[in-house]
């Protein structure tokens, strides 16, 4: 089975691992080194480090509205291509170039969350199970039939962080599981997509990490959890900015204005809410880095609750 698997960050990285298991990789396309870090220089995604550590070969287009792009895909003679968060929109010319076409791996139980973050909106939104899907490619934004799906539950305490973790992982198991039927000569059966229930994960936005507190605490902790680690969501505590890596919400109920704070004790700082109260449990000043409540407090003395 020659296969060609196109992805770019690290949540693609076990799925090219499974693939290589289960098949003859003969290329790897991945975004173009980008400039990255303080110094700007030029960094190559997790996916190239992993092909180049395997001796693959690495193709990097800009996109593959050229018919030499579309060319060079041809040479590889490919049965089959996975693409796994890959980055670019592949024409349906592409598409059709091998012999299986293509596959996707997308991190959400589709069709809720079609689009570009589901991971961080499932959580943001209170979804309690996720999942992951290899999905046959179509023209349309996450649209294909669904070949494959795992699901797990999203726990009370996950991050986007942990839940990325858990689904790139499950993502690596139906790849291989969809390339030894492909190898017995099975199939997988495509399974249209319900029309009901399509939801999309718009992009993040570093805008919305700001907090509002005149929104509800359970809201703003769902936010939290979701914006961790990226890309860390911000709110004004007694005229400082801060960063908030974990809160918790409380049903208190309160008569003061959103944003006062409550309480500040070893438990955490409690900030009112338009419902209820957040307490925030792990914190960074700005220049400072991520530290409990309690030595946040201990910094600001004149906080704490007597």
């Amino acid at each position: 089975m020659r296969v060609v698997f196109a992805g770019t960050p690290e949540f693609a990285v076990p799925c090219l691992r499974a693939a290589a298991r289960s098949a003859d990789v003969v290329a790897v396309y991945s975004q173009p080194d980008r400039p990255a870090g303080r110094g700007r220089q030029l960094s190559v995604s997790p996916v190239k480090a992993e092909a180049l550590a395997r001796g693959l070969t690495v193709m990097q287009p800009e996109n593959f509205k050229s018919s030499y792009a579309k060319d060079a895909l041809r040479e590889f003679q490919p049965d089959l291509m996975i693409v796994v968060a890959y980055g670019l929109i592949l024409p349906q010319s592409v598409l059709d170039i091998p012999r299986y076409g293509c596959w996707n791996v997308h991190a959400s139980l589709l069709p809720r969350w079609r689009g570009a973050a589901p991971i961080q909106r499932a959580i943001e939104a209170g979804d309690t199970r996720s999942g992951v899907c290899l999905m046959q490619m179509e023209k349309g934004l996450d649209t294909g039939p669904v070949l494959l799906s795992l699901e797990t539950p999203i726990h009370p305490d996950d991050t986007g962080g942990s839940l990325h973790d858990r689904l790139s992982a499950l993502g690596a198991e139906v790849v291989e599981d969809g390339l030894k039927l492909l190898q017995l000569g099975i199939r997988p059966v495509p399974q249209i997509q319900s029309a009901e229930g399509v939801t999309y994960a718009h992009k993040l936005d570093k805008a919305e990490a700001r907090l509002d507190w005149s929104q509800p605490a359970t809201v703003l902790a769902a936010k939290i959890r979701a914006f961790h680690p990226w890309p860390i969501c911000e709110a004004e505590v007694s005229g400082e900015r801060l960063r908030l890596h974990a809160a918790q919400a409380l049903p208190l109920n309160h008569h003061v204005a959103p944003g006062t704070v409550l309480a500040a004790t070893r438990s955490g700082l409690d900030i009112a809410c338009g419902e209820g109260a957040l307490r925030l449990i792990s914190l960074q000043r700005e220049g400072g880095r991520p530290v409990t409540a309690t030595d946040y407090l201990n910094a600001r003395s004149h906080l704490r609750s007597t």
